[in-house]
């Protein structure tokens, strides 16, 4: 597994890279759990993060949730035993949550289920315009709430019940209606957009880099009053800062 999550540090970056090409990225348990060791100490290291895969796709998925036809069924857990089972899922979201740096991610190709959800979690989402978005669960009969929580706070209503319900695939144009990516560009066109929208963080001031993270993670669940005050809070301590002025 030990190349299957490739990690260098690249200035004030981490560039993080889903490496199984052959497989479409599809992500493994322990693959899951070293994304989010990564994640959670990102912020010792980088001013922020840069997610990607490699090859033609982001990530298809977790590997092995499709059972092929003819298998065995998987055996049978009460509920307490699948919901430990998962929880390394849970982990990996709130990792993205979490985090004090914020992540690009780079999506090409197909970013399908926990794909999906990984695309959506990233603060800035860059898609070329040949990316392809899917929430499959329903067609292997599998429960989606793991990849609908990565949505709850990124995707509206509507869409987020028509991603589940039909298991369309989408375009990358209408994942970016949806919220799940922040802008499209041409296929050819994208390793030249990743390289200039890292030169702006990299350019950006450290702790304006974290402040506004740390706003976006909080700022829009609270009431009206209560995000103006953070706001105001959050200006005053940010701007005092003696690596803003420089």
């Amino acid at each position: 597994m030990s190349n299957e999550i490739l990690a260098k540090r690249d200035g004030p970056a981490l560039r993080i890279t889903i490496n199984r090409p052959d497989a479409g990225n599809a992500m493994t348990d322990d693959m899951a759990l070293e994304l989010t060791r990564l994640l959670a100490g990102a912020a010792g290291t980088s001013e922020f993060v840069l997610l990607q895969g490699a090859g033609a796709d982001f990530c298809v998925g977790r590997a092995g949730m499709a059972r092929p036809a003819g298998a065995a069924a998987a055996p049978s857990l009460d509920a307490l035993e699948r919901r430990n089972m998962v929880q390394l899922i849970f982990d990996c979201y709130a990792a993205f949550r979490g985090s004090q740096v914020p992540i690009v991610g780079v999506v090409q190709g197909r970013a399908l289920g926990f794909g999906c959800a990984l695309a959506a979690l990233c603060d800035i989402t860059l898609a070329s315009d040949a990316a392809r978005f899917q929430v499959p669960e329903m067609l292997h009969n599998i429960m989606p709430t793991m990849v609908m929580s990565s949505f709850v706070d990124r995707v509206p209503r509507k869409a987020l019940s028509y991603l589940v319900y039909s298991a369309a695939e989408i375009g990358a144009e209408r994942a970016l209606s949806f919220g799940i990516v922040s802008e499209v560009v041409p296929a050819a066109q994208l390793d030249g957009a990743v390289a200039r929208l890292c030169e702006r963080l990299a350019n950006t001031p450290q702790p304006a880099l974290r402040g506004v993270k740390e706003y976006v993670r909080s700022g829009p669940s609270m009431d009206t009053q209560g995000a103006v005050d953070f706001a105001r809070n959050l200006h005053a301590v940010v701007n005092s800062s003696s690596k803003m002025r420089k």
